[in-house]
Order: structure tokens, then C-alpha cells, then sequence
């Protein structure tokens, strides 16, 4: 649907600009993300994911109305509120799991994931290219929202555990911040926490602890460089390797292929170091594909894409595994929406950032994101190990809440996940 409805907008408007804009419409939700999360957090989780699947697929059925260019619109609306309901199944699935899951299973099924969803973007353009082509956007609109009410059947087939039998996340508080410690104390009862609290409670976990937000930092600015190098990889394909621009189009194939492999293999590394060193990893996987797309040979590019498809589900995954597995339950869809727009939102800026640059030299995006990556890489392993340090060596905490740290979260009233 994403590739169809902006070859759709061309092909009634003749106006490239104009269909790049049904992309905009499609990813601009994702700054609401933390305003979304607090949504998600509010309702059960599993019947907001599958109503929004069904209604989803009721939007994308009004397509079917349009057959001129003055309905440009409507694509556009649609597009719009796809990419709203995208942030919030996103959100969902995130805060979801946990509840189907042992903990020490989300890190191999969230790369089985990744792996599964770069196996349909080899396909999934490619047929709705084809039926646009051959049955006309009608033909994909019913695909799509066909698509989309399976889906929503199936996530009624996932099994929930009961939340007696699910795990707390593994909060590790930090010695520097004398308000880190948890605490099974029930809070005071007080006025109902307003919308604008929540969101603010969401933003403020995630910073407040190292690893979620060193671990989420590795991950935007390693998806960040990945479009900072979109423009350097056209200029290297044609001006370095002399090939045809379509060229491009291997390449893409290998990332996928990475992405597959990089998938099915962060399940298992996560066993080993954790999330922030496998996101440590995969930062620095970017940075060697990246050198790579600066030798003008094309065996040595294909091998970088290669590399840096696997290098960048890698940091995705360290990031959201982090995130569900050290966030209560009652705030994971804020603080996992909140997540997804730090590691999305930066590419907006850092695509066009890289077209700019290009224009100095092709390979000045190369050398910034090989610079960027190395220096986050490092910078992570710093602060990791000045956190170890100062654990160690930080006041030991006394009391009944030195015991806290494995106890079960209660979620709030009404922000648990339905079974």
C-alpha cells in the first residue's frame, strides 16, 4: 500500500513531489508517538490492537471512492491515518509480548520479527506494483485491508499468560540518582493523573535509566546514518562503480538478506552480552558497511550492504527488547511509543541532511556516519563501564529496598493487557 499509493497520486497528479508527500503523511504520526503510547497504556491492549487493525481496514476500503485527481485527498488522509494506526499497533505489539512471553524469549521472537518482516519488503512491493499494474490501486486497497483483518483474527490466537505468572522487569537502579530506588510501597492515593503526566512519566523513564537510554541513543543514530548514506549510495553506484542506477536495487536485495540473517542471529548474541552490547555491535557492523560503500569495488559494496543489514536490526532489536523488558507493565506502550520515535523520527532529518552533503563529496555522508557510529559505539562502552564502576563502588542501599528490585510491578487500574 505504502509504494502503490504514491505511484496511485502520480499517476492522477503527474507530480513527483506530490507523491513523495503520501510518505510524509504516512510517517508523520510517529511524533506523536509518545502521545499515542499514553493511549495505548489507557486501553486494553489487545482489543485497541485488533479494532485498530479492523477500523485500519475500513479506512483503507474508502480508497475504492476515488477515480480523479481532485480525490487526491482522500489518499492522503488515508496514508495519514495508516501511519497513526502503524505508531499505535507498534506500540501495542510492544507492550503485547511481554504478556505472551518469558522474558528470556522477547529478544530472539523480536528478531524473528525483524527477520519476517524484511522477508515480505523483498515481495511486498513487488506485488503491489504488480496488481496496480495489471487490476488497477482498487485491487491493491482490497488486498490491503484484506491483510489487515487477518491480522487482526490472528492476534486474537495469541495466548496470554496470566499476570501472576509474569516476570517484573529487571530494574537496576542507579547508585547516582537517590530517587532510583523501587519501591512495592502503594503509592498514596491522589487526583487521577492527567493526560499531559502521563506522557511526561513515559519520557521520564526512559531517560532516567542508563540503559534504556544509552541502548535507544546506539539505535537512532545508527537508523539516522542509515539515511544520512541514502544519496552517497547513489553517487557511489554510479560515478564510483559505473553501473546503472538501478544497480541500487542489488543492493537493497543484500540489505534485506543482512537484515534476514541479522535477524534470526540477535535472538542468540542477546543471550550472551545483552542489549546494550549487541546494540554496541550492531552500531559498529553500520560502520564497517559503511567503510565498505567507500571502495569502488562493487563485490566490497555488495558485502557492505550485507553488513549493514544485519548491523541494523541489531540495534533496533537491543533497543526494544531493552525497553519491554525493564519497563512496568503499566508503562509500556508510553515508554515503547516514546522509544519508537527516537529511533524513526531522526531519519526525517537526516535523509535530506545526506542529500546536502553529497553535494560537497560523495563520500562525506560515509565518513559522518562511520565517525557517528564508531563515536556512539564507544561512547556507550564508556558509560557502560562508568556505570559499572560506580555500582560497584556507589553506598550500598539499606533497608526493605534493597529487595524491591525483583518484585512484580502492579499495573494501574485499567492499563493492563486484556486475556
Amino acid at each position: 500500500m505504502f509504494l502503490a499509493a504514491g505511484i496511485w497520486v502520480l499517476e492522477l497528479t503527474g507530480s513527483s513531489s506530490l507523491a513523495a508527500l503520501t510518505g510524509l503523511c504516512f510517517y508523520a504520526p510517529t511524533l506523536l508517538g509518545p502521545v499515542l503510547g499514553a493511549l495505548v497504556d489507557r486501553l486494553p491492549r489487545r482489543p485497541l490492537i485488533v479494532w485498530t487493525h479492523l477500523l485500519t481496514a475500513a479506512v483503507v476500503l474508502s480508497l475504492l471512492t476515488v477515480h480523479a485527481e481532485h480525490q487526491t485527498w482522500v489518499i492522503y488522509a488515508v496514508m495519514l491515518g495508516y501511519g497513526i494506526s502503524f505508531v499505535l499497533v507498534d506500540a501495542g505489539e510492544s507492550a503485547l509480548l511481554p504478556a505472551a512471553l518469558p522474558p528470556d524469549a522477547l529478544g530472539g521472537v523480536n528478531g524473528l520479527r525483524v527477520s519476517a518482516q524484511e522477508g515480505v519488503k523483498l515481495v511486498a512491493p513487488l506485488v503491489g506494483a504488480g496488481l496496480f499494474g495489471w487490476w488497477g490501486a482498487h485491487s491493491v486497497a482490497l488486498l490491503t485491508a484484506g491483510t489487515l483483518t487477518a491480522a487482526a483474527g490472528l492476534y486474537l490466537l495469541i495466548r496470554l499468560r496470566p499476570p501472576a505468572t509474569r516476570s517484573a522487569p529487571a530494574h537496576r537502579p542507579d547508585p547516582r540518582r537517590a530517587d532510583d530506588v523501587p519501591t512495592d510501597t502503594p503509592a498514596e492515593p491522589g487526583p487521577p493523573e492527567r493526560s499531559s503526566g502521563r506522557i511526561r512519566a513515559g519520557m521520564r523513564y526512559l531517560w532516567t535509566h542508563p540503559e534504556l537510554r544509552v541502548t535507544v541513543l546506539i539505535g537512532s543514530i545508527t537508523i539516522a546514518m542509515s539515511g544520512l548514506m541514502t544519496a552517497a549510495l547513489y553517487t557511489v553506484v554510479v560515478e564510483d562503480l559505473h553501473r546503472p542506477a538501478t544497480f541500487v536495487g542489488v543492493l537493497s536485495s543484500a540489505q534485506g538478506a543482512g537484515s534476514m540473517l541479522g535477524g534470526l542471529l540477535v535472538g542468540r548474541v542477546l543471550r550472551v552480552p545483552g542489549t546494550l552490547a549487541v546494540g554496541v555491535l550492531g552500531t559498529g557492523l553500520v560502520a564497517l558497511g559503511a567503510t565498505a560503500w567507500g571502495v569502488p569495488w562493487w563485490p566490497a559494496v555488495v558485502a557492505g550492504s550485507l553488513i549493514i543489514g544485519i548491523g541494523l536490526p541489531w540495534t533496533l532489536v537491543a533497543a526494544v527488547t531493552a525497553v519491554q523488558t525493564r519497563t512496568p507493565e503499566a508503562m509500556l506502550g508510553r515508554v515503547a511509543a516514546t522509544a519508537n520515535t527516537l529511533l524513526f523520527a531522526p531519519i526525517t532529518i537526516a535523509t535530506p541532511l545526506g542529500a546536502a552533503l553529497v553535494l560537497l563529496d560523495r563520500r562525506v555522508p560515509l565518513v559522518v556516519a562511520t565517525a557517528l557510529c564508531l563515536g556512539t559505539a564507544l561512547l556507550a562502552i564508556r558509560l557502560e563501564r562508568s556505570g559499572r564502576t560506580t555500582e560497584s563502588t556507589g553506598p550500598a542501599t539499606t533497608g526493605p529496598a534493597t529487595t524491591h528490585a525483583t518484585e512484580r510491578i502492579r499495573p494501574a487500574d485499567g492499563a493492563g493487557v486484556a486475556s
